[in-house]
């Protein structure tokens, strides 16, 4: 039995809302894009359970080292 995948742009959207609150000084558009290409690394996995906690954990690594 396999799910379908979420609707991608609302996964995107929710984990990138969540990201927003915890890095304020970045760029909405900046969030956004990141998020979209953690999202994009992970969309052809088999195993869709984990894939928006992975993106979020990855998009969160890559936003920490950016500067505002």
């Amino acid at each position: 039995m396999t799910q379908e995948p979420p609707d991608a742009e609302l996964t995107i959207n929710e984990i990138a809302e969540r990201l927003g609150a915890q890095f304020p000084q970045l760029p909405a558009s900046t969030i956004q894009g990141v998020v979209t290409e953690a999202y994009d690394e992970l969309k052809d996995a088999r195993v869709r359970d984990f894939v928006e906690v992975l993106v979020e954990k990855q998009a969160k690594k890559q936003l920490k080292h950016i500067q505002p």
